[in-house]
């Protein structure tokens, strides 16, 4: 059985992003951008929804107009296989190694699971992982936290319309002295923790 990994940035207060605010909140550091040129989940499949493909198929197509770590950072992903799940993209994808996905993405994500060749992690795509993590399908959940609280200019929700899902912390670290890794397991909840029924 492969391996998924859903890996989320976030504010403290739970946003993916904030409007005028920079890419990773302008607190990206040394050592967080080693770790992301470093990590060992970088030969993974990437799995994503339409809006996060447009987004970043877009940084792709306009590589030579961004900063040589983020232009560097772009092309290996241009490099790495790619899934995308929509029911609104046409085939042929201009992104190299991306193929299109349609119909149901537990059922897809499952045989890929099942019997696909290698371990995968998501790219974004809020509302993708939420319904992998529903469907029990999620091995690793990580969670870098920046330093910051955007609730005027916050942007992607990432929890609403999650379930109750208890986490075991498998691993944390901090970087640069500010931002905070958490890796956690998941397990699904069908009630609170401690009642009779929970999972």
């Amino acid at each position: 059985m492969q391996e998924l990994l859903v890996d989320f940035i976030t504010s403290l207060d739970g946003y993916g992003a904030a409007e005028g605010w920079p890419g990773f909140w302008g607190l990206q550091g040394p050592e967080y951008l080693a770790w992301l040129g470093e990590q060992p989940e970088r030969d993974y499949t990437i799995l994503m929804g339409a809006n996060t493909y447009r987004l970043m198929s877009g940084f792709a197509a306009e590589a030579e107009t961004l900063e040589a770590d983020e232009a560097a950072a772009v092309d290996e992903l241009a490099r790495t296989p790619k899934f995308v799940f929509s029911s609104t993209l046409q085939p042929p994808l201009a992104w190299a190694n991306t193929e299109l996905v349609g119909g149901s993405a537990v059922e897809a994500v499952a045989a890929l699971k099942r019997d696909g060749a290698g371990p995968m992690r998501t790219l974004g795509s809020l509302a993708l992982c939420r319904s992998l993590l529903e469907a029990g399908l999620v091995d690793r959940f990580r969670v870098v936290v920046f330093p910051v609280i955007t609730g005027s200019t916050g942007r992607d929700r990432i929890y609403d319309g999650y379930p109750d899902v208890a986490l075991d912390m498998v691993a944390s670290r901090t970087f640069d002295g500010r931002l905070q890794l958490l890796e956690y397991v998941p397990t699904v909840l069908t009630s609170p923790p401690g009642s009779e029924s929970a999972s």
